[in-house]
């Protein structure tokens, strides 16, 4: 990786925030399924407005890709979209149930292996990054500190 300290502290700071973002998705979209009595429509919701949102953005950037550039080349790629809805939908409904915080825990814990495990295989164009012993120990200590920041009793 030979991103400048500068670039770096830019994309930490940009996914910091978007980790912020989620508890706080979580919650408004969590509360929008009860008020409709549907998980499903506030993703559909959810997703709508991303939807707009995004094209948005595409068209006022002017970052609007080829149309020869839809292809199934690499229909895998295409599978991030059915990830996140699944993500949308269970955080929706399961947030309110366990608590957002509890909710994200498990999601957090879950990016930790997975991250792992992709940077380590280098999987689907990720940075290919060796599992060592030192990365296996700071995933648990991020895991058990934030089990310790959930914990209630």
């Amino acid at each position: 990786m030979n991103l400048s300290t500068d670039t770096f502290a830019a994309l930490a700071l940009l996914m910091f925030l978007s980790g912020i973002g989620i508890p706080i998705m979580a919650t408004l979209n969590g509360g929008l399924g009860a008020q409709l009595g549907s998980p499903i429509a506030a993703c559909l919701i959810l997703l709508g407005v991303a939807a707009v949102i995004a094209g948005n953005l595409m068209l006022f950037t002017g970052n609007v890709p080829a149309a020869q550039s839809f292809t199934l080349d690499r229909p895998i790629l295409y599978l991030g979209g059915a990830f996140f809805l699944f993500y949308i939908l269970s955080i929706t409904w399961a947030g309110p149930k366990m608590g957002i915080g509890n909710a994200v825990f498990f999601v957090l814990l879950g990016q930790l292996v997975a991250a792992a495990a992709i940077d380590h295989y280098g999987l689907w164009g990720a940075i290919k990054t060796e599992i060592t012993v030192r990365r296996i120990a700071g995933i648990m200590l991020m895991a058990a500190g934030v089990y310790l920041a959930r914990k209630t009793t």
